[in-house]
């Protein structure tokens, strides 16, 4: 878990008070609004449709139950009694008092909590893959890598008026769930022929309005330069990026107008120094083992029941019997519960889609249960991942039954982990004033359409994310199939994708054709998978089966009514 130090906690009580003058000066008319926006930016405040929002940073989405116990009761005294996760890891509030976001700041401090960066067009959160330090395929914790960066771009004075926003990812292991090619900079840790770790650098990710998948400009970069090169890509980046026009501002733009070769060039010539821009490599920005190794201190190993094979069994065959008497809890096993690292353990994801609720929404009761869980059974630490869903990372195998038994109680065990019911969702037009269409209804309609465990377990792991805008910010490009909310003469209308995927794999999906109504969404969606099952091969993954037979024979259904 990352840690302040004096200087950290000076650092942000500071920014709370700063915030604090800036925010009575603006509801004193000292301060424009053309002013203050930039401010109220910087700390994570939106205004949106009905009421501001506050994005609250949960740094590559680790939380301590302590912390989420003061979420919680932030939410019940600022808010409406809950938060709603991000693809980003983040924890948004839809319903705070403009006058009352320093008090909420304050609060946060208390926890080593703020909401700096979430905004603004600056280097945001830092995400990594959810199950970082127990993945059982993982080269390299990437933890320590992304506190490293959260120190160096956290107030970084040269990158916090960059062209646009920006966004870095690091993985630690080939595959991929936190949408690393999705990011203006994908870190991939590897090893190279001699054994040794570095990174793979991807540069250029991005959706909206124009999607692109990121690309390799650096094979292997090793640990000790990863913030000097990072340095160099944000410089050409802020030096050459386009200012004139937000749409074309991100390094994606940048990356693809002048290619990638150009560009790598360009890194590299400013990380060894031009007549331009003073090189970086080699200088104060080298990391030393030293500096490496404190960041891992961070992430020590917990202290694991070691289990004697005998223990194993036994604690096999009761799991055994308890998955054959309760179809319920072999569900959740099957769908909620991944391999951990260490024997006699398991990662429990828990579902923040429960039916007919809000995609990503988490009740103050709920975040106090989950703490409650944490610490008792993790740990007491919580994790939040780039599907809206939240994560016990070490939870034995003999306490699975009474972890699903409580989170069931709570609404929490919806058994839909990686399912086509476990949606990726923006808000859309009910709450985001940048939405064109609504999603959430939306989204209760193909739950009711596709209520039958049996039907949504037949299809496999299948990814839908559907964006009420052109913004994607939540990822429809990239879905196995993509929703796209659009305004047509006032009314909302929804274009459809397949064949995307934000893994390893990473490719933009296809468009089917034109878009359909709100009310025709679901039956399409079961159009789309009929075809699905009717072609499938053996054991084919929805993404498999759209590769090998292309987008006509589901566009020739979808349309045949039209």
């Amino acid at each position: 878990m990352y840690r302040y130090n004096p200087i950290d906690q000076q650092l942000v009580n500071d920014r709370v008070e700063q915030y604090r003058n800036q925010t009575q000066r603006f509801l004193a008319g000292e301060l424009s609004e053309e002013a203050f926006l930039p401010l109220r930016l910087m700390n994570g405040l939106y205004i949106q449709r009905q009421a501001p929002m506050l994005r609250i940073a949960i740094p590559y989405g680790l939380l301590a139950s302590y912390q989420l116990r003061k979420l919680a009761d932030i939410t019940e005294k600022f808010d409406k009694g809950y938060g709603h996760f991000t693809t980003r890891t983040n924890i948004q509030l839809n319903w705070v008092k403009l006058e009352e976001v320093p008090d909420i700041l304050a609060e946060l401090a208390t926890v080593q909590m703020h909401a700096i960066q979430t905004s603004g067009n600056c280097i945001r959160n830092t995400t990594t893959d959810p199950y970082a330090g127990v993945n059982t395929a993982e080269i390299a914790d990437p933890r320590p890598y992304c506190e490293i960066i959260r120190q160096w771009s956290t107030f970084h004075p040269e990158f916090t008026f960059l062209p646009r926003k920006f966004k870095i990812a690091v993985i630690g292991s080939k595959e991929d769930r936190s949408a690393s090619m999705l990011h203006d900079i994908g870190l991939h840790i590897v090893k190279n022929d001699k054994g040794d770790i570095g990174f793979e650098v991807v540069v250029g990710g991005g959706l909206g309005r124009t999607p692109m998948i990121g690309k390799v400009i650096c094979e292997f970069l090793e640990p000790k330069h990863l913030l000097s090169y990072l340095d160099a890509i944000l410089r050409v980046y802020n030096l050459y990026g386009r200012r004139d026009n937000k749409y074309k501002a991100r390094i994606k733009i940048l990356v693809d107008s002048m290619g990638k070769d150009e560009f790598a060039k360009l890194v590299d010539d400013a990380w060894h120094g031009t007549a331009d821009i003073k090189g970086s490599k080699d200088g104060e920005l080298t990391l030393t083992n030293a500096q490496i190794d404190y960041a891992k201190s961070f992430f020590t190993t917990p202290n694991y029941q070691e289990f004697s094979q005998d223990e194993l069994r036994k604690i096999d065959e009761n799991l055994q019997k308890q998955l054959a008497k309760n179809r319920d809890f072999a569900n959740w096993y099957t769908h909620n519960t991944k391999n951990h690292k260490q024997n006699g353990y398991r990662i429990v994801n828990i579902s923040l889609k429960p039916f007919l609720k809000i995609a990503g929404d988490v009740t103050a009761t709920q975040m106090r249960v989950i703490a409650e869980l944490a610490d008792n059974y993790s740990f007491s630490e919580i994790r939040a991942t780039h599907h809206q869903n939240l994560l016990l990372s070490d939870v034995k195998l003999s306490d699975l039954f009474d972890v699903w038994q409580t989170l069931a109680k709570y609404d929490l065990a919806r058994a839909n982990i990686g399912t086509l019911t476990d949606i990726i969702a923006c808000p859309g037009f009910d709450y985001c004033s940048l939405a064109n269409a609504s999603t959430l209804n939306i989204v209760d309609k193909i739950n009711q359409q596709f209520d039958d465990l049996d039907f949504v377990y037949d299809l496999g792991d299948i990814r839908l994310n559907m964006s009420g805008c052109m913004n994607a910010c939540a990822h429809h490009h990239v879905g196995d199939i993509g929703i796209l909310g659009v305004d047509k003469k006032g009314e909302h209308w929804y274009q459809i994708s397949i064949g995307g995927s934000s893994k390893e794999d990473a490719k933009l999906g296809k468009i089917l054709g034109k878009a359909v109504s709100a009310d025709d969404v679901a039956i399409t969606l079961d159009r789309i998978l009929h075809v699905y099952l009717e072609q499938r091969m053996p054991d084919e993954l929805f993404s498999d089966t759209v590769e090998r037979i292309g987008v006509e024979p589901f566009k020739e259904r979808v349309y045949a009514s039209y």
